[in-house]
């Protein structure tokens, strides 16, 4: 979805649904504290060095390119931030920026109107509030124009190390595969999955599932026979016949035509 108004995002609360707000998780899948513990380390041998594809040199930039990424890839935005960090290279000079400017450089990212005002309001918000710096709180964050709790997530693991468990669509399809979640809600996928884990283990699990979301775990044919959580899945090589390519995986192969019990039932 595009970014949402500046009247819609100022109604927000600055912050709901995770373990730090008050509201409590609902009640974990069967089995689902030990599997999110195998999860994270595998993941952790599998993908070392946990990080974002999104190209930035500090805080604000990466804060920009994370509004810029909705409803695109990463590549897509790393394509245009080079022109457009070059001509706006913080807050301030961002704040200024005409708006058909900005539109012109990132239009192949989609909604770029929208963006466009996304991203220069965002700026403005930060010279105006904040002496034009990224604020490293959550509840700052999400008063800030396009910015909700995924990107907020992203900009204080990432550029803050502050822990924080980003829920992107690679996010949300993968926990539910891995019966951590039932939930299809963000906030609430957020509130049950760090329940589950250590809080210094957020962000990379969530970036680390960004990553195998990206590259094996594919929405529509997830590789299950070169993945390393396969023993574990409830939802493995219930997707119809996986593919033949060979790979790493540490799981057991499995027969990749007989059907399993789905991942919901499994995880019951």
């Amino acid at each position: 979805m595009p970014p949402t108004s500046r009247t819609t995002r100022a109604k927000q609360p600055a912050s709901t649904g995770t373990r730090g707000s008050g509201s409590a998780a609902a009640r974990p899948p069967r089995g689902a504290r030990e599997r999110a513990l195998q999860v994270v380390e595998r993941l952790k041998s599998e993908y070392p060095l946990a990080h974002t594809e999104l190209e930035h040199s500090d805080p604000f930039q990466l804060l920009v390119a994370t509004i810029l990424s909705a409803q695109t890839t990463d590549e897509r935005v790393n394509m245009v931030t080079p022109v457009l960090f070059a001509r706006f290279p913080d807050a301030r000079s961002m704040a200024q920026a005409p708006l058909p400017e900005v539109e012109e450089i990132i239009k192949s990212t989609g909604f770029f109107r929208a963006k466009s005002r996304a991203i220069v309001e965002m700026a403005q918000d930060l010279v105006e509030r904040f002496g034009g710096q990224v604020p490293p709180r959550m509840e700052d964050l999400v008063t800030l124009r396009g910015v909700g709790r995924k990107t907020a997530n992203v900009v204080l693991g990432v550029a803050f190390g502050i822990p924080g468990f980003p829920v992107d669509t690679h996010v949300a399809r993968l926990t539910k595969r891995l019966g951590l979640t039932k939930a299809t809600d963000p906030v609430k996928i957020e509130a049950e999955v760090t329940s589950l884990v250590p809080k210094e283990e957020w962000t990379g699990l969530s970036l680390r599932l960004i990553l195998h979301g990206r590259r094996v775990c594919l929405a529509r044919s997830p590789r299950c026979d070169r993945c390393v959580l396969n023993d574990i899945c409830p939802s493995a090589f219930t997707f119809g016949k996986a593919t033949t390519t060979k790979g790493s995986g540490r799981g057991r192969q499995k027969q990749a035509t007989k059907a399993k019990p789905t991942a919901t039932r499994r995880a019951q």
